[in-house]
């Protein structure tokens, strides 16, 4: 298995060739800063120790990596997973480094993990783990320090209840100078979220789509057809915006498999229709067809969506893919080897650290409106995610035709160039 965090240098150490030439006046500086980058400015690991429902201790390895904050707070989720390790919550804190960057927002990345499967706990033993880690981070979190958020396998939740014991650990020891509601994000509406957080992620994704299709020089939306692998969240919600603006979504999957209907599909329909049977594919009308996920990937088809996991295109099938651009609204579904494949063969790319970010940029919203105890309404929170989206679209194209690079690495390049600028700012090199 791949070390993720060896990864993510290795990305930036290509990142870095590319930008060089941009610091000639600079080097000394621009090489630190690239030397710092490559590890977290700091990472947090502790044994987590809970009283389990039948009397017994329960321990559990938790982490928190704060990887750098020059533009602002640490910034990234928490996630709840037997396969968590040191060097994937090392790696994740770098990709939300690069990911806050690639859309302006003020944060730095950051991202934990503890070591576990939520799915053997009870909820009274899931509470006592979040408030365990909670206030084991107590006193290395806040608005102005890292905001923590949910991730794989934690939810609202879990993030109202860690707030309420980090709110009660400060209050304790009188430490309580501003809204601690602005400490955490993903939280429910009833407790300091954000309107519009569920789905961030996927509408961001479709104001990405929107600007892709001008580029790509299509004269109607309607002849533009979409498949997306992946029905969850993230997926829905594409789906359903990009079909209400006009696009044609002629296939979706869920872990069970795949419909594909050419005239396109119905996604709220759908969604109900899974929600009764429990698949897709349970959803098929007359002229469609049920279909697997790897077939979902090799549609002939203008945009396809990765929406499900990570790795799903992959050396072997990436010579099969017909689609003319990739969105990428998973972390990772395409691996290293895929992408050079992709890029030979003239397939478009927007990577997961622009395509996806209008979930952090929403998380950042709520944060702002915590921090101002003023809340907005939905229709303001798309309003004002609309121009982040865009501006990290255009930024990233025009490094894309300035370096003659593919959409991945012209999204770590204006990333990167942002944190590098303001780590030069600060001085200390």
């Amino acid at each position: 298995m791949k070390d993720p965090h060896k990864n993510s240098v290795a990305q930036l150490e290509k990142v870095a060739s590319l930008l060089k030439p941009d610091y000639s006046d600079r080097k000394k500086d621009f090489k630190n800063a690239i030397k710092k980058l490559k590890e977290p400015d700091r990472v947090y690991k502790t044994q987590l120790k809970i009283i389990m429902d039948d009397g017994s201790k329960g321990k559990f390895k938790a982490f928190r990596s704060q990887h750098n904050n020059a533009r602002g707070p640490y910034k990234g989720g928490i996630r709840y997973h037997q396969d968590v390790s040191e060097s994937e919550v090392k790696a994740l804190s770098t990709w939300m480094t690069w990911k806050c960057a690639v859309t302006g927002i003020p944060y730095g990345g950051g991202k934990g993990g503890i070591i576990v499967n939520p799915k053997k706990l009870s909820p009274k033993e899931l509470e006592k783990l979040s408030r365990a880690y909670a206030a084991f981070l107590s006193d290395k979190i806040g608005p102005w320090v890292d905001v923590p958020a949910p991730d794989v396998n934690t939810t609202g939740q879990i993030m109202a209840w860690m707030v309420d014991e980090y709110q009660s650990r400060l209050s304790k020891k009188g430490l309580i100078q501003e809204n601690p509601l602005g400490t955490f994000t993903g939280k429910p509406l009833a407790l300091g979220g954000s309107e519009g957080r569920e789905e961030a992620t996927g509408l961001g994704g479709v104001m990405v789509l929107e600007k892709l299709i001008e580029k790509m020089g299509y004269k109607s939306k309607k002849e533009v057809k979409v498949a997306i692998q992946g029905f969850g969240n993230v997926g829905y919600w594409f789906a359903k915006h990009a079909t209400n603006r006009g696009y044609t979504v002629v296939a979706v999957s869920d872990s069970k498999g795949g419909i594909y209907a050419p005239k396109g599909l119905n996604p709220e329909k759908i969604l109900a229709c899974k929600k009764k049977n429990g698949s897709v594919q349970s959803c098929i009308n007359k002229g469609e067809k049920a279909i697997s996920n790897e077939e979902v990937l090799e549609l002939d088809v203008d945009i396809l969506v990765p929406a499900a996991l990570e790795n799903v295109i992959h050396k072997d099938n990436a010579k099969n893919i017909k689609a003319k651009a990739i969105i990428e609204m998973a972390n990772g579904p395409i691996t290293p080897e895929a992408d050079e494949i992709l890029s030979d063969n003239k397939v478009i790319l927007v990577p997961d650290v622009l395509a996806n970010s209008g979930g952090v940029t929403v998380s950042y919203f709520e944060w702002v409106q915590n921090l101002q105890g003023y809340y907005w309404s939905h229709k303001e929170v798309v309003t004002k995610l609309l121009p982040l989206m865009e501006d990290a679209f255009a930024k990233m194209w025009e490094m894309k035709e300035k370096h003659k690079v593919d959409g991945r690495m012209a999204t770590y390049m204006t990333a990167v160039k942002r944190v590098v600028d303001a780590m030069i700012l600060r001085g200390g090199l």
